[in-house]
């Protein structure tokens, strides 16, 4: 059996921004060695700004963990394309339905997050809702318009606009 060597495993550099699924789009800040339990690990430290939140991940363990690069330029087009169907909202109890919801959220699928925004956005003349929809769907919003930021290299209102005019002109 061949010894890796630590940089067998790194295939994110600092600077680079990623992707983390239960937490969004953070900036890899470096990487160190820690030790853990009197092993010597290599790890990506990663930040969260909008959290100011620290997360240090396993070198080996990244592409386990779910920590992804971000989308590419076809993903972010579909996924807009995504807000701009029909919802699909199933007759189940909002319970379950919520779960689904905050899975797909958590998962880190961009398009996933689109399918969760499409199905909880709210036009003008239709009810308000609940406070649990409206939490789910803020926090699908942030994901997606954090990564969509990221992607077009473009500032979070502008990437807010941009996700805005997808939904509008999905009601027109």
């Amino acid at each position: 059996m061949t010894k890796k060597t630590a940089n067998d495993n790194r295939s994110f550099k600092q600077g680079d921004f990623i992707v983390y699924p239960a937490h969004g789009v953070g900036q890899v800040s470096g990487v160190e060695k820690d030790s853990v339990a009197g092993f010597e690990i290599e790890v990506y430290v990663v930040t969260f700004e909008q959290d100011k939140m620290t997360l240090r991940v396993p070198t080996a363990k990244a592409d386990v963990s779910g920590m992804r690069p971000l989308s590419s330029d076809r993903i972010v087009k579909d996924a807009l394309k995504t807000l701009k169907g029909k919802a699909r909202v199933k007759r189940t109890m909002w319970s379950r339905r919520a779960q689904e919801y905050e899975a797909k959220i958590n998962s880190g699928d961009l398009i996933m997050i689109a399918e969760v925004v499409r199905d909880l956005h709210r036009a003008e003349d239709q009810p308000e809702q609940s406070y649990s929809e409206r939490q789910l769907y803020e926090s699908a919003v942030d994901r997606m318009v954090r990564e969509l930021a990221a992607v077009e290299n473009i500032e979070h209102e502008k990437a807010r606009d941009l996700l805005s005019a997808s939904l509008i002109k999905k009601a027109a």
